[in-house]
């Protein structure tokens, strides 16, 4: 048994990954802004919910202090893409480092992804403009990990386009570095379940790993 921290695990995909990584034996510190607003985090056996940002290093640090892994799943609407998404790889970056964590899942989008080579769904012309920005955010992280993470074992998980939320869980999944792969849909659940598949038996590494049913 093990011990993951979950930021942003007031989200359905944060939600699943706290519910997959409890089925699993782990322990879980479910880590949200607002901790009152989540009593089915805070009620379930397993799971410690804790006030915490994914973009402040020392929150981050008091967060994942005796974890074995880290899941990154938040978002903020309310802020820039880029600059959200690269605060959080620079606190995430440091708190982990700080606290002893080795391993971080942050969470990708598809239209990041190449449908052939050196061709990304998001270079489109047709794409449009407020997804490319937004896109663009997840780019930033990709780049900033590749280039700081340092010794940090880290790993861009990215769910299809259609990201079912009630489907029901399977157990199986696709996966494909880098590339569109797959039916083009997922559940919250069996993407869940390749996040601790990463977590318990880690077998990528500062790529962009695409998973689809």
């Amino acid at each position: 048994m093990g011990r993951v921290v979950v930021f942003g695990a007031g989200g359905r995909v944060g939600r699943a990954a706290v519910a997959e990584a409890v089925r699993r034996g782990h322990r879980v510190t479910a880590v949200v802004r607002a901790p009152d607003k989540y009593p089915e985090l805070a009620g379930r056996s397993g799971v410690t919910a804790v006030r915490g940002d994914a973009t402040d290093p020392d929150a981050v640090a008091r967060a994942a202090a005796g974890h074995d892994a880290a899941v990154n799943a938040s978002v903020r609407l309310d802020v820039p893409s880029e600059a959200y998404f690269t605060a959080a790889a620079r606190a995430l970056t440091e708190g982990l480092r700080r606290a002893g964590v080795g391993r971080l899942l942050v969470l990708g989008i598809a239209t990041t992804l190449e449908t052939a080579p050196g061709v990304r769904l998001m270079d489109d012309p047709a794409f449009p403009e407020q997804y490319r920005t937004f896109s663009q955010g997840h780019v930033a992280e990709f780049e900033l990990l590749t280039a700081e993470a340092g010794e940090l074992d880290w790993l861009m998980v990215v769910p299809p386009m259609d990201l079912t939320p009630d489907a029901p869980a399977t157990g199986g999944y696709v996966s494909a570095v880098g590339a569109v792969t797959g039916t083009g849909r997922i559940s919250h659940a069996d993407l869940a379940v390749a996040l601790l598949d990463e977590i318990d038996t880690p077998k990528h590494h500062a790529v962009q790993l695409a998973v689809s049913h």
